[in-house]
């Protein structure tokens, strides 16, 4: 079996990187040896891979669900926003450049369609079948002359299409319709038909609806999957925390102490990686929220400064909402604080960038005895090390390098009193370190929180995997989609207009 499948989408978060992710899950658990893939992925949340390459964490994650070490050749195209006109462009785990939208759309990105079919014909070389995950819609049709994620990777490598669509939003059949009809006859070709998501209620309710979808399509439904909550894992961009949404959706297990922990995260412009506080959001008595005001923070008992892609911009915009003098407050009262990646950067004294926003010389926030430099170089490393007393796995990615002139060794970074920072992206995820540094945060907060003795943040994310395998074996038909996958979409589909314009 050498297979393949592009999981499309009605529209951007339709569900299609936990699709992607639950198919794959399926298919290691029959034994399959399975790869995921993304052509191109504009994301701030990124992982590093062993051999040092940058990756969108969807990628990590569907990496995971199929029981493998992620690389490179998952997400050759990574794009990272800077703001609304540019973002920076990552190839093949390497930062080549910043391109403004017009420019990246107006020609370069069709150059990498054979690059992308590489990295795909060598993936398909190695493992039985790689399940793809589209972007957007592939039905955007002012793009689809350069696209290289959607129709045209399945074109190129022959793919079948599978579209998903989020019935929660409402308007799933004319949202399933709609996409086919836009697409070309050449493409339409290729679309084997249809997967709903997040259905709730009575199936056979929905079922005339799926016969009078076939009828107009002459395309089938593979599956409608229930919706659950807390499956969001690893998510590209947005707000919400994947493994809080779990334990604020579902049964929580008390607080092993006689109080919670509350933490406050502030919302900065360009957030990048908010995955980091997945592993806080786990742990039973601690409740994570975002906040963009001065007041949110009165109540917390820590207050996380995380990573960003406009370091600058944010440390203005904490300034501009009087979350800057909040944050000298609670330093100043010995209130704790962390400070991951960007967020540590702000927290020093001053920041020299002439790569990033080409600002030069800007103050920080003072409360770290720490001096930061953006170099052009970015530097994607996985360290290890050891903190308050535990073993401590992390990833980073950044352009500032620090230097630091005081305080206590913290990670690569440092603490003085209450605050702490550092690069390590991730480091929250060891277990050990994480009840140690959360038992250092309650005694500093006052609170009478305990962290319980026996949450493995791996097993919760394995169960969570296993839940979307589970999604797809339950209410997927498996024999149907495995027949695609190994042949490709059926002979003689048929052709809905009007089609792509001309």
């Amino acid at each position: 079996m050498s297979g393949g499948l592009l999981v499309a989408g009605t529209t951007s978060d339709a569900g299609k990187s936990v699709v992607t992710a639950g198919i794959c899950r399926w298919l290691v658990r029959q034994g399959v040896k399975v790869a995921p893939f993304k052509a191109q992925n504009m994301s701030l949340n990124s992982f590093v891979t062993r051999e040092g390459a940058e990756i969108g964490r969807a990628q990590a994650m569907q990496a995971q669900a199929c029981r493998i070490e992620p690389t490179a050749l998952m997400n050759p195209v990574l794009l990272k926003p800077g703001g609304e006109q540019s973002s920076q462009v990552v190839l093949l785990g390497r930062p080549v450049g910043e391109l403004s939208a017009r420019g990246y759309h107006g020609g370069r990105q069709r150059k990498l369609l054979g690059t992308v079919l590489d990295c795909l014909a060598e993936l398909r070389s190695t493992y039985d079948a790689v399940i793809c995950e589209g972007a957007g819609s592939p039905a955007e049709i002012n793009l689809r002359r350069t696209d290289i994620v959607n129709m045209g990777i399945a074109r190129g490598a022959r793919l079948p299409v599978l579209v998903v669509g989020d019935i929660d939003r409402g308007g799933v059949f004319a949202s399933f319709f709609g996409t086919l009809a836009l697409l070309s006859p050449e493409d339409q070709e290729l679309v084997a038909g249809f997967l709903v998501n997040k259905f709730r209620g009575d199936v056979s309710l929905l079922e005339p609806g799926l016969d009078m979808l076939h009828r107009l399509t002459g395309r089938r439904t593979y599956g409608v999957l229930p919706f659950r909550h807390g499956l969001g894992i690893d998510e590209e961009d947005g707000l919400r925390v994947s493994l809080r949404g779990a334990v604020r959706e579902s049964t929580v297990a008390p607080p092993v102490g006689e109080e919670v922990l509350r933490v406050a995260v502030c919302a900065v412009p360009l957030m990048s990686n908010f995955t980091d506080v997945d592993a806080l959001a786990a742990e039973p008595g601690v409740v994570v929220r975002f906040v963009d005001r001065p007041e949110e923070l009165t109540d917390a008992d820590l207050v996380v400064v995380p990573g960003t892609r406009g370091t600058v911009r944010a440390l203005e915009w904490l300034r501009e909402r009087g979350l800057a003098r909040a944050l000298a407050s609670r330093a100043a009262r010995g209130r704790p604080v962390l400070g991951v990646c960007g967020g540590f950067q702000i927290l020093g004294e001053h920041i020299e960038d002439d790569v990033e926003s080409r600002r030069g010389h800007v103050d920080g926030l003072g409360l770290l005895p720490v001096r930061v430099r953006f170099a052009r170089e970015k530097t994607l490393t996985r360290p290890r090390g050891e903190a308050l007393g535990e073993r401590v796995e992390g990833y980073e990615i950044h352009h500032g390098v620090a230097e630091v002139s005081g305080g206590e060794a913290f990670l690569d970074g440092c603490r003085v009193g209450a605050v702490w920072g550092t690069h390590w992206h991730g480091s929250l995820e060891s277990d050990g370190f994480r009840r140690a540094f959360l038992r250092e945060v309650a005694t500093a907060a006052g609170r009478r929180f305990v962290p319980a003795p026996d949450t493995s943040f791996a097993a919760l994310r394995e169960e969570q995997l296993d839940r979307l395998g589970d999604l797809i074996e339950q209410h997927a038909d498996t024999d149907a989609l495995w027949r695609l996958i190994e042949s490709g979409a059926p002979q003689g589909l048929p052709f809905i207009p009007p089609g792509a314009p001309a």
